[in-house]
């Protein structure tokens, strides 16, 4: 005859109570994990976008300057203008230097720099991975076919 023991071992052996638990317990983590990865790197895509179109449409609007005080100038005017309309970024935090590219004088350069510390990016949780708070995107537009 076995023993108490013996038959409480294989008792437990064939038990499947705890597993859906179990398994839970292993696969939340990651999955918690995944989701804050994805709304992590989704609002900073979204921010780095944002910031792009900024630089671009700024530099599209500065052509019509004539001079390069005047070009920078509209460039400023319309990321102040609009920089409000872009529900992820505050506009206090972006800076603009538009200037004659180094490279070559016949083209003008908008960049547009945001400083995302403080945002959903750096109040999310440690354990996901954060891209860098500081993103920074330019746009040349060539000043016409002369």
């Amino acid at each position: 005859m076995p023993s108490m023991m013996t038959v409480l071992l294989r008792s437990f052996r064939r038990s499947r109570d705890a597993a859906s638990a179990v398994e839970f317990a292993i696969v939340v983590p990651l999955f918690v994990m995944l989701v804050f990865g994805i709304v992590v790197y989704g609002s900073w895509l979204g921010m780095m976008h944002s910031v792009q179109q900024l630089a671009a449409e700024a530099a599209r609007t500065s052509i019509g300057g004539l001079t390069e005080a005047e070009r920078a100038s509209l460039a400023r005017a319309y990321i102040t203008g609009n920089a409000g309309s872009y529900p992820l970024l505050t506009p206090t935090k972006l800076t603009v230097v538009a200037q004659t590219s180094s490279s070559d004088a016949n083209v003008f350069t908008v960049t547009v720099t945001y400083d995302a510390t403080g945002s959903l990016i750096s109040t999310l949780p440690t354990f996901v991975p954060a891209p860098s708070p500081h993103i920074s995107r330019s746009a040349a537009i060539p000043r016409g076919g002369y």
